[in-house]
């Protein structure tokens, strides 16, 4: 009993049920820093997607400014942010948000600019206004790239939520530095394990509500895949 502790070896089960609770709060502050970093910024990339395709004159400059703010390294976006928000959850978060912007504010402009027109003349014939236009027609057709961005940015938020570590808000990142530091070895690999599990999870459990909430893009997929699909590919190419 305790011997893998003792000997510091990289796999430890002794390890795991000795600071299962610390594994868990630990697991429970990386979660909560990325749900609300990856909310607020699709809250924030939205209206600025909004923004972007009603003035173009201002798109460049939206895209340009979301794009510097993901080159800024992440140890100096702290060092511009401590001044404001302090040794807080809020510095991890606001960089997190602005570093998801990037990725957002590009695929809900994509996915709303990739509407057929004539869908949206069709709409505005049968009486929708901008708002229903936006609400029921243009956002479920632009579903599936928005949601690309949210899973790309998800995963992000996971892997760049340890950095946070060097405020003391980085949730599984605390004990891989702590890990490091000490060179244990247990604990360095059974959190970054859990940190890989996460942006997993993450990204199945999004690509499967992605599915539930677009499912007129399965049956399009099954249709290409039909016979009908593939007479309609050889009629195309002029195969009989």
């Amino acid at each position: 009993m305790g011997g893998c502790l003792e000997a510091n070896d990289w796999i430890c089960g002794e390890y795991l049920r000795t600071r299962s609770q610390e594994l868990v709060d630990a697991t429970a502050q990386h979660v909560g820093i990325v749900a609300v970093s990856v909310g607020i910024a699709l809250l924030v990339s939205f209206p600025l997607a909004l923004l972007a395709r009603r003035r173009r004159a201002v798109a460049g400059a939206v895209l340009g400014l979301t794009t510097v703010l993901y080159t800024i390294p992440s140890l100096a976006m702290f060092a511009l942010l401590l001044p404001v928000f302090g040794l807080s959850a809020s510095i991890v978060v606001t960089g997190l948000v602005l570093y998801s912007l990037t990725v957002l504010v590009r695929n809900v402009l994509a996915g709303l600019e990739s509407v057929p027109q004539e869908v949206r003349e069709a709409a505005r014939g049968m009486g929708y206004g901008p708002a229903r236009l936006l609400l029921t027609v243009e956002l479920p057709l632009a579903l599936p790239a928005l949601m690309a961005g949210v899973r790309i940015a998800t995963v992000s938020a996971v892997s760049l939520t340890t950095v946070g570590a060097i405020v003391g808000h980085g949730g599984l990142g605390n004990l891989i530095y702590s890990g490091m530091d000490s060179f244990f070895k247990a604990e360095v690999l059974t959190a970054s394990v859990i940190c890989v599990v996460l942006a997993v999870v993450a990204d199945v459990l999004l690509l499967g509500a992605q599915r539930l909430l677009s499912p007129w893009a399965r049956a399009r997929r099954r249709t290409r895949g039909t016979g009908v699909g593939r007479w309609k590919r050889s009629a195309a190419r002029g195969v009989g």
